[in-house]
């Protein structure tokens, strides 16, 4: 006859369970809810933009692969000579007009001194790739944090390159009608350009705009001195930009506008990295911190 009153741990118990079962019933709901396949892309996504150490065989193969598909497509591009010689005119007249056209001065001056223009001219021909390779080198090695988003800064620079070289070709001062510039690598033969000589039958002489010796040696020199510890190779650093358009100017191959170009083309190779990466390459941690391990339950 009497009442049966559930104690305050029974009333517990059977609320925790009620919730439980609860849970238990609502949990396929939200699964379908939560999208499990849009969790995964984000999940895919995430890994894809995370930091991971290099690996040296991939790096290899794909600093070949994509200097060499540069060069394909760089050189295939159409010539387009009286286009390229027309733009060479007109920007040289609004150099004129922006008070800038020293080019001219710089290569005739420099060119007295010989040893100073045979220099600049293996300069031009060796330094861009080798200081290049060698800062990608020392990025894996020393920075392999780093490594990935610096990497893609360099070939996001190098991939809107090309398209100012099909857009706008331009030709180099010393190919310019009546320019009066001095071809220093015809007149020295020196073997110091891939356009002048022998060599100019097989790569494309109307792409001076932009100037990748620019492009790259500022991501050398930007890299050098941001992640470098000794002072005085932070200085070099930032040289060797500034002493890569002397030698540029000089020799005739570029105009200073052509340098101006190349550093656009650097800012948006930074402003790709930034975006995949969610932070400037130099902002991100220098090694590459492993997941830390978690057993699989079965």
């Amino acid at each position: 006859m009497s009442e049966t009153t559930a104690t305050p741990a029974e009333g517990q118990d059977r609320s925790t369970a009620e919730s439980v079962a609860a849970d238990r019933d609502e949990a396929p709901v939200r699964a379908v809810t939560e999208k499990p396949d849009s969790r995964a892309e984000q999940g895919f996504l995430r890994r894809l933009r995370t930091p991971r150490r290099p690996r040296l065989w991939f790096e290899i193969l794909l600093i070949g692969v994509s200097y060499w598909t540069y060069s394909l497509i760089r050189n295939a591009v159409p010539e387009q000579k009286k286009a390229a010689l027309s733009n060479a005119d007109w920007l040289w007249r609004l150099e004129h007009d922006l008070g800038i056209a020293v080019e001219e001065s710089v290569n005739h001056t420099i060119n007295k001194v010989t040893w100073l223009i045979v220099g600049m001219n293996y300069y031009y021909a060796t330094l861009h790739f080798i200081i290049t390779l060698s800062v990608l080198v020392w990025l894996y090695r020393s920075h392999p944090g780093r490594y990935a988003a610096t990497r893609l800064t360099l070939f996001a620079t190098t991939a809107v390159a090309l398209v100012g070289y099909y857009f706008f070709p331009l030709a180099p001062p010393r190919l310019m009608t009546g320019g009066g510039f001095i071809d220093t690598v015809v007149v020295h033969d020196t073997w110091g350009s891939m356009a002048s000589g022998d060599m100019k039958n097989v790569s494309n002489q109307y792409a001076a705009m932009p100037s990748m010796h620019i492009g790259w040696s500022l991501w050398c020199g930007l890299t050098i001195f941001a992640l470098a510890r000794v002072p005085w190779v932070r200085v070099l650093g930032l040289m060797y930009p500034a002493v890569t358009l002397l030698v540029i100017v000089s020799t005739a191959n570029h105009f200073w506008l052509d340098a101006v170009g190349g550093v656009l083309c650097l800012a948006f190779g930074f402003g790709v990295s930034r975006v995949w990466y969610g932070a400037l390459p130099y902002a991100l941690p220098r090694w590459v911190v492993a997941p830390p391990f978690v057993p699989v339950k079965t």
